[in-house]
């Protein structure tokens, strides 16, 4: 055993004699009587509790997927500790403009429900503290390179040691094994070399970025599922267990159809811009002032849309009875349906299409999205006031429950403001050797707090 753990070890023992751990009992964590401070102190609206109260995850994530699928694990109720680097902090506390104050809108939009505590994981006294988070904590998600972590002793088989019921998540860019597991992963790299590129942009023009980092999203998606399920699972073995989750595997995952019609047909993909290659009329059109997309997936709906366009003659030519044969004869059919759409204006359409069951729907600007009605009723605009800041608001979580309220949540963090309430809450440091830590530069406290 390293002097590091034999510190730790004898950290645990004095504090946790009993050998108390966090269990998940319907939506409450349990605790047994040697443990305190171990719940989460995440407060929720109305008194009603939410599924991922008392479920600590110790964050070491940068960028956009780990975040991402942390913000969710917090907006359930989990208490989400967030740990960065003295200073500089996630990266994407730089990535700007815009910023609001001296506050990256990038970082703002996938970081509330947070606390920061600014360590130094270089320090020695740094990765104590990281190991100490990690024997008290549910959850610990990263995304470093595979490797570099059971290098300072945070690897998982080194934390599960300590904390057998430890949840530990990997996110990396191609997996932690295989012939491209040291290479580093963004989200347009992983874009490309899944194919996602290949097969998105003009039908004659170059591959095209995705105008949203989804494969990062995706990923974030995956994981918090991925935490879920092995919290369950824990309920049931009483065990953690090392999460795999990769930017690559996610992608391809992601392809459905299109990677099916490759391994069970041969049928390579290509580019279709806003259409689809086996429905039609299903993309988008260019109306008298903008675009408009239309999705007739069935003959019925063909034949609507031929009736409120006032081409009722073209349900009757043979060549378009059928979907097969309208995909067969797309080219000429898609010249009439583009020429009449021409002749309106998109708010003209919606009306026309009002109540004919087919699906339609404006191509809208982002200042339009956040005018739509039903974006509001949604609740998709979450506001907070934020210590430097001010008033920001975000996009809101996307999915509701009848149990309880996704309401009032916590701005996202300063670097390090949490750091001593951290220290002394959840470590019970005492102010003597947070004074140290802080003094040794392992750890920083933002002076805003």
């Amino acid at each position: 055993m390293s002097g590091t753990f034999r510190v730790l070890n004898s950290f645990l023992c004095a504090r946790y004699s009993s050998g108390s751990r966090v269990l998940l009992q319907g939506n409450r964590a349990l605790r047994s009587p040697g443990c305190r401070r171990w719940s989460s102190d995440t407060n929720t609206a109305a008194g009603a509790p939410r599924p991922l109260e008392g479920v600590r995850v110790l964050d070491l994530t940068r960028v956009l997927a780990g975040p991402f699928a942390t913000m969710i694990l917090g907006d359930l109720g989990a208490e989400v500790i967030k740990v960065e680097r003295p200073g500089g902090g996630d990266d994407t506390r730089a990535w700007g403009p815009p910023f609001v104050a001296s506050e990256s809108v990038y970082f703002l939009s996938i970081n509330r429900n947070k606390k920061s505590i600014a360590v130094d994981m270089k320090h020695a006294r740094g990765a104590e503290i990281i190991q100490q988070l990690a024997a008290v904590s549910d959850v610990l998600v990263e995304n470093f390179l595979p490797g570099k972590l059971p290098q300072m002793g945070l690897g998982y088989a080194e934390l599960s040691r300590v904390n057998p019921q430890l949840v530990y998540c990997s996110i990396s860019g191609y997996g932690q094994t295989g012939p491209q597991c040291q290479s580093p992963g963004y989200d347009s790299i992983a874009s490309a070399v899944s194919g996602m590129m290949h097969i998105t942009g003009p039908e004659d023009g170059e591959p095209v970025r995705p105008g949203v980092a989804m494969t990062d999203l995706a990923t974030g998606l995956y994981a918090h599922g991925a935490i879920m399920a092995a919290l369950l699972q824990r309920h049931k073995t009483g065990r953690g267990v090392h999460i795999d989750c990769n930017l690559l595997s996610s992608q391809v995952s992601c392809l459905s159809h299109i990677a099916a019609n490759y391994l069970n047909a041969g049928k390579e993909a290509k580019r279709w811009g806003t259409a689809h290659e086996s429905i039609v009329p299903y993309q988008g059109f260019r109306t008298k002032d903008g675009h408009l997309v239309v999705a007739a997936g069935n003959n019925k709906q063909f034949i609507r849309v031929c009736q409120v366009l006032d081409l009722q003659n073209l349900t009757e030519d043979p060549k378009y009875r059928t979907n097969q044969l309208r995909v067969q004869n797309r080219k000429q059919l898609l010249q009439t349906l583009s020429q009449r759409f021409l002749q309106e204006t998109t708010a003209d359409w919606l009306r026309r299409f009002q109540g004919s069951g087919v699906p339609v729907g404006p191509i809208n600007s982002i200042q339009e999205v956040f005018s739509e009605p039903q974006v509001k009723h949604n609740g998709l605009i979450q506001e907070m006031q934020h210590p430097t800041a001010g008033r920001i608001a975000v996009p809101g979580p996307a999915v509701r429950f009848s149990s309880f309220p996704l309401s009032g949540p916590t701005p996202p963090p300063l670097i390090g403001q949490h750091t001593v309430q951290v220290l002394r809450d959840t470590l019970s440091c005492s102010d003597d050797v947070i004074k140290e830590l802080l003094e040794s530069r392992a750890v920083a406290q933002n002076e805003v707090s």
